[in-house]
């Protein structure tokens, strides 16, 4: 008998792979790519935080099945993977995560406090004193309007505001374009992280009302130290297929960066900020008839006994 299947650390993952046209199964217990051809190409589904799904793959139930056991994100996008359209949670929220996470949104001064948390991280100082959440936000979007006009000018790019119709996604400029691969592969692997530790992608502080508020609020963290500083370098060499360049740009600068291994103790970091602990399961509560074993992967994936 095989030993049952235990999920990485997202530390020692690779950060995605991107597959179009191809059926993706489970054969002779490999994961697998099967182009027209019928040439198998493998995937090594347990060693990747997130494997994004362009137009023209079809996903077998045994790799669903595989890749959820093994705690891998699987990512439906758009071409170029610019769109989100769904995911496959490979883990989810745990209960006492959850409820911290919920407790920490709902109370507006320990919210607060998270978010002058999360503004000291991404610009290294901290936050003026005696503002809002919402006063937070304003002066952290004059802020990034700001870095992405020094970035541009620094790479040599013609700038001029962040904006592109996502229905008429080829009419957006270059430099837009690539911004837009560049954020589409830090949400991805964020997304993953995000699920791997046992949060809930939708509880946002600053970001709110969206499915993956809370994966905003974490990429934005790092976005300006990796992948900006990428899509504009690529912007600036005008390149034919700019999407494909900025993601393979992205892939190496998470592996130099380490980001994988950031994620997540960067998440533990800016909910302590609101200086309360997680709670404790009720006296009256029954706890499980059958304990989950104890994995090597992080608190919210999945773990089979």
């Amino acid at each position: 008998m095989l030993p049952p299947l235990k999920p990485l650390p997202m530390k020692d993952r690779v950060s995605m792979v991107f597959i179009q046209y191809g059926q993706i199964d489970v054969l002779d217990g490999a994961f697998v790519v099967i182009d027209q051809n019928g040439v198998r190409t493998h995937i090594p589904v347990g060693s990747v935080a997130c494997i994004m799904l362009e137009p023209g793959t079809r996903v077998s139930h045994a790799a669903a099945h595989l890749a959820s056991m093994v705690g891998t994100l699987l990512v439906w996008v758009g071409e170029a993977g610019v769109r989100l359209y769904a995911s496959g949670q490979p883990g989810g929220a745990r209960a006492d995560r959850l409820l911290y996470q919920a407790k920490l949104a709902l109370d507006d001064e320990l919210r607060l406090k998270v978010v002058r948390k999360m503004y000291e991280v991404r610009f290294g100082e901290p936050a003026p004193a005696r503002r809002s959440v919402e006063q937070l936000r304003g002066i952290e979007g004059a802020r990034v309007r700001e870095t992405y006009k020094l970035l541009a000018r620094e790479h040599g790019v013609d700038w001029r505001t962040r904006n592109y119709d996502r229905q008429q996604w080829d009419a957006a400029d270059v430099p837009n374009r690539c911004l837009s691969a560049a954020t589409s592969c830090l949400y991805g692997i964020t997304e993953a992280a995000v699920l791997a530790a046992g949060y809930a992608p939708a509880v946002g502080f600053i970001h709110t009302g969206k499915p993956l508020s809370f994966v905003y609020d974490i990429a934005d963290l790092f976005k300006f130290e990796t992948v900006v500083p990428v899509a504009f370098r690529v912007a600036a060499r005008k390149p034919h297929q700019p999407e494909r360049d900025v993601r393979l740009a992205c892939r190496d600068i998470f592996r130099s960066s380490n980001l994988l291994a950031r994620i997540i103790p960067a998440i533990e970091d800016v909910l302590s900020a609101g200086g309360v602990l997680p709670p404790e399961a009720p006296v009256e509560a029954v706890a499980p008839a059958i304990p989950n074993p104890q994995g090597i992967g992080e608190a919210g994936h999945r773990v089979q006994g």
